[in-house]
């Protein structure tokens, strides 16, 4: 028999709606910094607004390059840009932005070292292995 109200029905499913919301955004922004150039974009610009030539120039790109990249950042709500003069100035729309990329920077260079780690011990061991067996041919 179904009750007229359950609790926490509704609002589970407005919840979840939210949930695959944002994780959709998310997952749209982080296509946008799917690339290398993109991340260095980011990384420019946690130093403070540039201009477009200012940043082509950082980053070692023409001005068309640098003005699509931007483009596309700003489209996914990344940059943000505003005129000062004649000049077009971008921004992060959330200084944020650049330390969660730090803070996912942080966590692969942690995985690398234990990926090293890893590695190291598995040719230690190897080395053992293969003396061990080199060793007891010999008796």
């Amino acid at each position: 028999m179904r009750t007229r109200h359950q609790p926490g029905r509704v609002q589970g499913r407005a919840v979840l709606s939210l949930t695959d919301d944002l994780d959709e955004l998310q997952a749209s922004v982080l296509r946008s910094l799917s690339s290398r150039t993109r991340l260095r974009f980011i990384h420019a610009l946690a130093t403070g607004p540039c201009e477009v030539h200012d940043l082509a120039d950082a980053l070692g790109l023409s001005q068309t390059a640098t003005s699509q990249h931007l483009a596309a950042l700003r489209s996914a709500g990344i940059v943000e840009a505003s005129r000062d003069g004649r000049a077009v100035v971008y921004r992060l729309s959330d200084p944020e932005l650049a330390v969660a990329c730090d803070l996912f920077r942080a966590v692969l260079v942690r995985r690398l070292a234990y990926l090293g780690d890893l590695a190291a011990n598995s040719e230690e061991t190897g080395r053992f292995a293969r003396l061990a067996v080199a060793g007891g041919s010999h008796q």
